[in-house]
């Protein structure tokens, strides 16, 4: 999967969660579930792939929804290795 591919499917699945109502601190795989399956349908991952995905859009929630800063600068609080 290429870098467009992946930012648009981190886009979709970050406004899946806000509509369902899903905290970006959300931790429960359970809850999670829904998400990892609709990315392994979308991009054809396995279950760990898409499971990071779903991880990298939490952060990706986490990071957007920051009240300052850059989110390339803010990347590194969250040791995120944004290039």
């Amino acid at each position: 999967m290429d870098d467009n591919q992946q930012n648009s499917e981190i886009e979709k699945i970050a406004n899946l969660m806000v509509h369902d109502d899903v905290s970006f601190d959300e931790q429960n795989v359970t809850k999670l579930e829904k998400y990892k399956n609709l990315i392994k349908k979308d991009c054809g991952l396995d279950d760990e792939d898409a499971m990071k995905l779903v991880f990298e859009t939490l952060l990706y929630r986490k990071l957007k929804s920051s009240d300052s800063g850059d989110l390339l600068e803010k990347g590194t609080d969250f040791g995120a290795g944004f290039s």
